[in-house]
């Protein structure tokens, strides 16, 4: 099955969190919190733990990322993990990955598996799908 929708970013709060031992690279390495608000066929909210190493003045680097999510997929009801990570030269994204972590899922979406993926629009749209298997 596929779940489509659009999302927000309700909040981005950089932490304090500091690779240790310290490794100084030519990109530096930043973890982040956020929250994000989801509309469609996927509705609800997620928490994320967010890394990067990123040049914010070329927008060259890599993330790698793990929600939290709670709402619904297609009208069905619970919460799951998902991790995504890809990397950008500036204006492409690249090593694109997107699974829904096994075991995660609860209520109507317990047994979830599967993958999916992110795209940003030129407008600025952030979209996301989901193609899972309730098993």
């Amino acid at each position: 099955m596929r779940a489509s929708g659009t999302f927000t970013v309700k909040s981005f709060v950089p932490t304090d969190v500091v690779p240790s031992p310290a490794v100084t690279t030519a990109l530096p390495v930043g973890v982040a919190t956020m929250e994000k608000q989801f509309e469609g066929e996927v509705a609800g909210r997620s928490a994320t733990l967010f890394t990067a190493a990123f040049d914010q003045a070329t927008n060259v680097g890599t993330y790698v990322a793990m929600e939290s999510f709670e709402g619904s997929l297609n009208g069905r009801d619970g919460a799951f993990n998902f991790a995504h990570a890809a990397s950008t030269s500036g204006g492409d994204r690249t090593g694109e990955y997107f699974v829904i972590v096994p075991s995660s899922g609860t209520g109507e979406l317990a047994g979830i598996s599967g993958g999916g993926g992110m795209a940003v629009d030129e407008d600025g749209t952030h979209r996301v799908w989901f193609d899972y298997d309730l098993g």
